[in-house]
């Protein structure tokens, strides 16, 4: 090997290893700006534990329209674009987990590490509060009566001796196991919301109790059904999270994202999107 080619091999070497620095420095700098480094920083900054890097993991029932159900391939509804603001605030992405509604009310979900935050119109109550950590309300509500258009039935006494459809592992479905005792109509669980809806519509069973708000969206899209009472049970919605560990600072960054989106608009916004009229006062 010559002089000249020995020193040609030496200026390529220290090149190369002048490249290879250079672009080292280039990724270091960029993963303190984007990328999945920089949301895991401002999770862990606010004392939260992620179930998956970059991600805010949310379970739910589907569908359970407009709070949340499907839209070809995507997610969407209400209670999505108020997570959003939580998961916006965080810099993450949304990624919706289909699961049992028992598994978030009862706290399963989180401590099996399936996902951070549970949506779904949750009504708030005491044994719900003790198994999971709960937001504060972002919604009130209460329970309806679903009947085809033509039925006779205006009240609950007017369904004895009938069938009324519930959904189950929800408020409704105790609202009318208690009413269905006293009154004497039998009680028909099924599994999810559009299941109890159609059997309405289909007259399989004779009425329906839910929420109304997912009730009178039914029936803005189904003419042939009607909403024919309201029954006053006082109820408000929150969003859960595990009990203990990153569950309540969950809940705390989501109360204050709330309160300051009810004080700028942000809130009646979203509300008027999914429910067409403002959030009455």
């Amino acid at each position: 090997m010559n002089i000249v080619s020995t020193l040609r091999q030496r200026r390529f070497a220290a090149a190369t290893a002048t490249v290879a620095a250079l672009a080292l420095a280039l990724s270091a700098c960029g993963s303190d700006d984007s990328g999945s480094g920089g949301s895991e920083d401002k999770a862990k900054a606010a004392g939260i534990t992620l179930v998956k890097p970059g991600k805010l993991t949310i379970c739910t029932h589907l569908p359970y329209k407009p709070f949340q159900y499907k839209d070809g391939t995507k997610v969407v509804g209400f209670d999505v674009d108020l997570l959003d603001l939580l998961a916006k605030d965080l810099g993450l992405e949304q990624e919706v987990v289909n699961i049992e509604w028992a598994q978030v009310t009862s706290g399963a979900a989180f401590q099996a590490k399936k996902c951070d935050v549970g949506m779904g119109a949750m009504t708030i109550t005491k044994s719900r509060q003790a198994a999971i950590s709960i937001t504060a309300p972002y919604m009130d509500a209460t329970q309806v009566l679903l009947t085809k258009k033509d039925a006779p039935y205006k009240t609950l006494e007017d369904l004895k001796g009938k069938k009324v459809g519930v959904q189950a592992d929800t408020t409704g479905k105790d609202f009318a196991t208690e009413q269905g005792k006293k009154i004497g109509f039998e009680v028909v669980v099924f599994n999810d919301l559009a299941l109890q809806e159609n059997n309405v519509k289909s007259g399989r069973v004779d009425a329906g109790i839910n929420d109304n708000g997912v009730l009178y969206d039914f029936v803005k899209e189904n003419p042939d059904t009607a909403v024919v009472a309201e029954f006053d049970t006082g109820e408000q919605y929150g969003f859960g999270a595990l009990k203990d560990g990153s569950g309540p600072k969950l809940v705390e960054k989501f109360n204050t994202l709330l309160t300051a989106a009810q004080g700028d608009g942000k809130y009646n916004e979203i509300y008027k999107k999914w429910f067409g009229v403002e959030p009455k006062k």
